[in-house]
């Protein structure tokens, strides 16, 4: 990480991943209902803002893609779990891992011409 990046951009980022740790981890009775096809909204954004944080806090590009796909790969092994007790959708890590790349696109749009990489 860079000194460009400051406390807020770290404190963006450790935000986004103690919202994904609730969002990730509810047992089935603290989710609420929702029409078909909300959640996968919601796991495309929640990675997208995983990914825009991460590299607004500094982390690089290569590591955040391998270390958010990876952490929703794992979150859906452990949502099918009786640890969380909730089903493991193949579905979910497609949209997780598409909001990586939709955030690590927006984050190289944004920030092209800035000399952040």
């Amino acid at each position: 990480m860079s000194a460009q990046h400051g406390a807020l951009a770290r404190g963006a980022f450790a935000v986004a991943v103690l919202v994904s740790l609730a969002v990730l981890f509810t047992p089935p009775s603290g989710v609420p209902s929702s029409p078909p096809g909300v959640d996968k909204v919601v796991h495309l954004s929640l990675f997208l803002v995983l990914a825009l944080t991460a590299r607004w806090a500094g982390v690089g590009r290569q590591v955040a893609t391998v270390s958010l796909v990876a952490y929703a790969a794992v979150s859906e092994v452990v949502q099918g779990t009786d640890l969380v007790g909730r089903d493991a959708e193949l579905l979910d890590w497609v949209a997780d891992s598409a909001g990586v790349l939709l955030g690590l696109t927006l984050w190289a749009l944004s920030t092209r011409g800035r000399g952040t990489r």
